[in-house]
């Protein structure tokens, strides 16, 4: 079976369109996505419904997606400009911005009465919110400064405070605490991806903090997020969900990460320690979110 693609007419699979159209969502970072709300829901003293549990990783998922394919249809131009990107759908020509577009809002429509209406209207106005800030705030500041990269971390802190309020039906400081641990995290986890990549930034015309204010500065920002991250992460213990076993494991995690910060601000500290920062950022936060599940039911 054949397709026209309308991004240049030329004759595609029907697989090879639904891949395309699977890898505007970045189903891996959909799927980082899924884990921590799942995290959000577990750590509730009172965990969804089975049901419940699903409409909330569903619509979870489709408005993700959603942002993602709207944000792909929006740095088109860019991604044409980086290596690791210039090969995404739209800039490679597979698919056409049109597509993009509506399969994006199509997603995000779809994602919103299965959240407010199979959860609750909490869950869904966080995730709208979420959605929209990320597309319509963060996407196109990532052109004019290099503070976007708070201003996303927003919505990617957004997961585990949906999985809480899908099992609670309400934002107390539980779950700001779960929102406060994603929101640092992504600080030093994406200034240690602009380290080793600022090259390709600077060619696609985005603005981040190495450019602006130096790698020096932007390791000294990472160590201070670091510390920050270690302090949030404590957090977690006052509100009774979480007990001895998380707080040795928040101890000796934080410290650790905080520790391959602080040797990043050697002289000779360059893109080889950026790079494995980064690397074991995710350990840390896979780790960090399984102890507290874990930890939360013993």
């Amino acid at each position: 079976m054949r397709a026209i693609d309308i991004a240049d007419n030329k004759p595609v699979s029907f697989v090879g369109v639904v891949r395309d159209l699977i890898l505007l969502t970045k189903p891996r970072l959909t799927s980082v996505v899924l884990a921590t709300t799942s995290g959000g829901m577990w750590i509730a003293n009172t965990p969804p419904s089975a049901l419940v549990a699903t409409l909330t990783l569903v619509g979870t998922a489709l408005i993700v997606a959603g942002a993602h394919a709207l944000n792909m249809y929006m740095e088109r131009d860019s991604d044409a400009r980086m290596e690791r990107t210039r090969n995404r759908p739209l800039p490679a020509g597979r698919l056409s911005p049109k597509t993009a577009l509506w399969f994006g809002v199509g997603l995000t429509t779809a994602a919103v009465p299965i959240l407010a209406i199979g959860v609750n209207p909490t869950t869904a106005l966080l995730a709208l919110i979420a959605n929209l800030s990320y597309v319509l705030a963060y996407t196109p500041m990532k052109r004019r400064s290099y503070l976007s990269l708070w201003v996303g971390a927003v919505p990617g802190a957004m997961p585990p405070l949906l999985g809480w309020t899908a099992a609670t039906g309400r934002i107390d400081a539980t779950g700001l605490v779960l929102f406060g641990i994603l929101f640092v995290w992504q600080i030093p986890h994406f200034l240690a991806i602009t380290l080793f990549r600022q090259d390709e930034y600077g060619r696609a015309g985005l603005k981040i903090m190495p450019q602006s204010h130096g790698e020096r500065a932007t390791k000294r920002t990472i160590v201070h997020w670091l510390g920050a991250q270690l302090g949030v992460s404590l957090l977690l213990v006052p509100t009774g969900l979480v007990h001895r076993t998380y707080l040795v494991a928040a101890l000796v995690l934080g410290i650790v990460f905080f520790a391959w910060g602080l040797w990043g601000l050697r002289k000779d500290a360059g893109k080889r320690w950026a790079r494995s920062l980064f690397a074991i950022s995710i350990p840390y936060l896979v780790l960090l979110f399984t102890v507290a599940m874990i930890d939360a039911r013993m």
